[in-house]
């Protein structure tokens, strides 16, 4: 069901929501959070799709703002999305025009549900400072992605010089099961330091250099980013010991990935890229901070050399 409230106010809609709660057409206590989406019109039904995808897993209210509109004046109209098109959410998207889009807080306010946390979510380009932005000001945890700004790399190094914890980036949760991966190749016999870090892959995509910052952290040893032509973001990471490297390879094109390890068997792993709404619903299993993403992000990524 979909409900139009044209010129509207941000009380107006939360109202109409405790109507529908009571009319028994919504349920809303059974949500644990309220993810707040702003973004422009060319991504509002991506992002609503990947965040219903999520809702599955995360019951939520969603709140979209909707940054499209280019009329001068200063009105709100939104949208309310219940049942089968709202996955196991309830979503509102309002679109402010005017002097009302600059009021993000007081539009989100009156809409976030009581005595549960708060996410906000930039699913394009984010605010220089997410933590001083009035939506992220009034989130518990922030979520960016660098990808999919104009200049990722440089997008990166601004979250950097802007982190406060609770902060996050959907460029990490990409390079998860790498992370998995690798450490536990690392916790297996023998147990030496490693002297060189590789990773080999596309040195435009945040998620390559996250990994290589969170290796030369993690094990205090620099480590090199190979550029390659491919798109992926990573292709290869090899870790050089005394006894030999382990090498985690994903070929082009490829789903599986190979571990090798000296002494073992050549492993076959599958490592398959992973949707957005995979990413987003991983990110909205913690609700605290990510304090090893805020070490990578602040001491690991200048440690790392791209070739």
């Amino acid at each position: 069901m979909i409900i139009d409230l044209p010129h509207t106010t941000s009380g107006a809609v939360g109202d109409r929501l405790v109507r529908l709660r009571d009319e028994g057409g919504v349920v809303s206590l059974g949500r644990v959070l309220t993810l707040v989406i702003e973004t422009d019109a060319g991504d509002v039904e991506s992002a609503i799709d990947a965040a219903n995808a999520a809702s599955r897993e995360h019951p939520c209210r969603i709140v979209v703002i909707d940054r499209s509109s280019t009329d001068a004046a200063g009105d709100l109209d939104a949208e309310i999305r219940i049942g089968g098109d709202a996955g196991a959410s309830e979503v509102v998207i309002l679109r402010p025009s005017g002097a009302v889009s600059r009021e993000t807080d007081t539009l989100v306010i009156p809409l976030l549900l009581p005595d549960a946390p708060v996410v906000a979510w930039w699913p394009s380009s984010p605010p220089d400072s997410p933590s001083l932005d009035p939506m992220g000001a009034e989130a518990d945890r922030r979520i960016t992605d660098a990808m999919r700004c104009s200049d990722p790399i440089a997008a990166l190094h601004r979250l950097r010089e802007s982190y406060r914890p609770g902060d996050t980036d959907l460029c990490w949760a990409r390079v998860t099961m790498w992370r998995a991966i690798l450490a536990t190749a690392l916790d297996q016999p023998p147990f030496e330091p490693v002297t060189a870090i590789t990773v080999r892959g596309f040195s435009r995509r945040p998620a390559s250099v996250l990994l290589a910052a969170w290796l030369a952290d993690g094990l205090d040893c620099p480590a090199t980013l190979e550029d390659s032509p491919s798109p992926r973001s990573v292709t290869e990471v090899r870790l050089d010991r005394p006894s030999g490297p382990i090498r985690l390879v994903r070929p082009v094109g490829a789903t599986i990935a190979t571990l090798e390890q000296p002494g073992l068997p050549t492993q076959r792993i599958v490592l398959p890229p992973r949707s957005r709404a995979e990413l987003l619903a991983e990110e909205l299993r913690r609700l605290d901070p990510d304090q090893t993403y805020g070490r990578t992000l602040t001491r690991g990524l200048s440690r790392v050399e791209i070739r």
